[in-house]
């Protein structure tokens, strides 16, 4: 009916237990006449909407690959989830590239263990004709493998590796690094903070010089990136850092607290929870990590869908009964204003879990909220209040 419109298309597809969203955008904004399809939404051309699901079903994606090509746009930079694998949502599109970026244990509510996990990551290389792109470094790496039936590139931090980077400078504004490509180096400086940057960045690099972009232009362009909702610091002229992230996963909060660990300040305030009707298993371990890692914690709501928020929080706290260094205050809005009011000087406020998103999913109704626009409206209000006293 649509008459293949995804042959007209360059398909880059990216999957991967963290990180899809980074290295996806990264990649539409690294080059012209590209689409965006992922967790922030679909964007092209003129054209910007929200998806109810990080990989829409084929029925939202054909009329709009259509419009795609009407459009001029030539590229498609795709997250592809591995509930979108398993449930058939990309079923029938053969990607001209395929990226992973890491492989850890998560959404085992779906998918049972994590042999189905990775075997379901592993069906979009078996369905690419182009470029696989892996990330060596991951210990999945040889599972991956196996599994790609076209011409594989690797990236990581060895020189064994199709592209690798090296002497690697962790500021809190930006990253200076090398990386060395067909034995050639390069100087990158990037505007995207934390070592997993360096990996979501040189993934996006090396799909992009597989398909036959050129190298400088590539690195020209990496000045001018940024990613909603992933590391975004709310700077309203206040004296203490507020920080937003998406990390949700056990193995993305572990690197971001690893990152923000090595920034300079006097107290560390998260707020955090997790989400209703997920794996119940993690929350004990994700209490603990996010608790004992900051000197305190707000435990508020994160889509709670038909579970108890309450419920969640007690899960969070497990492991934890003994420590003092926490409270719950489940209405998500009152939390991220109590983490900014009680913030001071050379402080940071970290707001995790949602990152851009702008819903939160209440029992049967979804409302309208976002951690950006909240974390703007208390601190212009907190700012506006110290500057009339």
């Amino acid at each position: 009916f649509y008459d293949y419109p995804t042959k007209k298309l360059n398909m880059i597809g990216i999957t991967g237990t963290d990180g899809k969203t980074t290295v996806a955008t990264i990649i539409h904004k690294l080059i012209n006449d590209c689409a965006y399809i992922g967790t922030n939404g679909i964007y092209y051309s003129d054209h910007k909407e929200k998806t109810p699901n990080t990989t829409p079903a084929l029925d939202k994606t054909y009329p709009l690959f259509v419009d795609m090509i009407n459009k001029n746009i030539k590229t498609v930079s795709m997250e592809v989830s591995s509930e979108a694998l398993l449930y058939e949502r990309v079923k029938g599109i053969t990607f001209d590239c395929a990226i992973i970026t890491n492989i850890t244990k998560e959404h085992l509510n779906t998918h049972k263990t994590l042999e189905n996990y990775i075997d379901c990551k592993c069906e979009l290389f078996r369905n690419t004709q182009g470029p696989c792109i892996l990330n060596k470094d991951d210990e999945h790496y040889q599972e991956v493998l196996k599994n790609c039936h076209s011409k594989v590139y690797t990236y990581g931090s060895n020189i064994d590796n199709d592209l690798y980077f090296k002497d690697v400078e962790l500021f809190a504004d930006k990253t200076e690094f090398k990386i060395v490509y067909k034995n050639l180096e390069y100087k990158i400086t990037s505007p995207l903070v934390a070592m997993f940057n360096v990996y979501n960045l040189c993934a996006s690099l090396l799909a992009l010089l597989s398909l036959g972009y050129d190298i400088n232009e590539l690195i020209n362009n990496i000045k001018n990136l940024k990613i909603s909702g992933r590391l975004e610091s709310i700077d309203l002229g206040q004296n203490f850092k507020v920080i937003v992230d998406y990390a949700h996963t056990p193995n993305g909060i572990n690197k971001l607290l690893e990152f923000i660990k090595s920034l300079k300040y006097n107290k560390l305030t998260i707020v955090f929870s997790e989400p209703g009707e997920r794996d119940k298993s993690k929350r004990p371990d994700k209490g603990y990590n996010v608790i004992t890692n900051c000197d305190y914690a707000i435990i508020t709501s994160q889509d709670p869908r038909n579970e108890d928020p309450m419920d969640i929080a007690n899960d969070l706290l497990t492991n934890v009964k003994e420590y003092n260094n926490y409270e719950i205050i489940l209405d998500r809005s009152e939390a991220i204003k109590k983490a900014i009011y009680t913030a001071n000087k050379n402080d940071i406020v970290l707001i995790i879990g949602k990152g851009s998103e702008n819903y939160q999913i209440l029992k049967d109704k979804i409302i309208e909220f976002c951690d950006i626009d909240e974390a703007k409206k208390h601190l212009n209000n907190l700012l506006q209040k110290i500057y009339r006293n």
